[in-house]
């Protein structure tokens, strides 16, 4: 607390009841840390609130310098059920993906491989490029305005449209 306290920052403890609804009452500004289950709880509650759980991941950082990387664990399960029952569901696979890549990049900074570490940059780009071209699963497309909308895609299309930009973007490195 006293090393927050000169830098403006307000420091304080508080139960995950507390911290609930402040969360849902905030505009944002904060960092906030939480022990296990309540931060797994809650960042999934506030990606839910705030948009898709889709977009939502969460870097795991241990004491002696281990690091683990996670989607939001009600995305993958649902999208399962949907997908054994026949469907082609419209969920979004980013914060999947993210975790893969943050992961993929840690390996890579690990065991000095640029190469892993750029190929985890540049499947982060592509997924970021295929949404802000406005190729966007269901689940998003209802987020956004329509005019940023141009096509919904299922799950397995929008894996298609980032697999093409990745294609794109690991040629364009060949080429270089």
């Amino acid at each position: 607390k006293a090393k927050f306290n000169p830098l403006g920052l307000q420091y304080f403890y508080t139960l995950i009841d507390d911290a609930v609804s402040r969360v849902m009452r905030s505009k944002g500004g904060f960092v906030w840390a939480l022990k296990n289950y309540d931060g797994d709880v809650m960042s999934d509650m506030v990606a839910a609130a705030f948009g898709s759980l889709a977009m939502m991941t969460s870097v795991l950082m241990a004491p002696d310098g281990s690091v683990e990387f996670e989607a939001s664990h009600g995305t993958v399960t649902r999208h399962f059920y949907r997908y054994r029952a026949g469907e082609k569901p419209s969920t979004n696979a980013t914060a999947t993906i993210f975790a893969w890549t943050g992961a993929l990049r840690r390996r890579g900074e690990l065991d000095s491989l640029p190469d892993l570490v750029s190929f985890a940059g540049k499947l982060e780009s592509a997924c970021l490029e295929t949404m802000r071209d406005g190729v966007l699963t269901g689940d998003l497309a209802v987020l956004v305005e329509k005019e940023h909308c141009r096509q919904v895609v299922n799950f397995e299309e929008s894996l298609e449209a980032i697999a093409k930009r990745l294609a794109t973007k690991m040629q364009d490195a060949d080429r270089r």
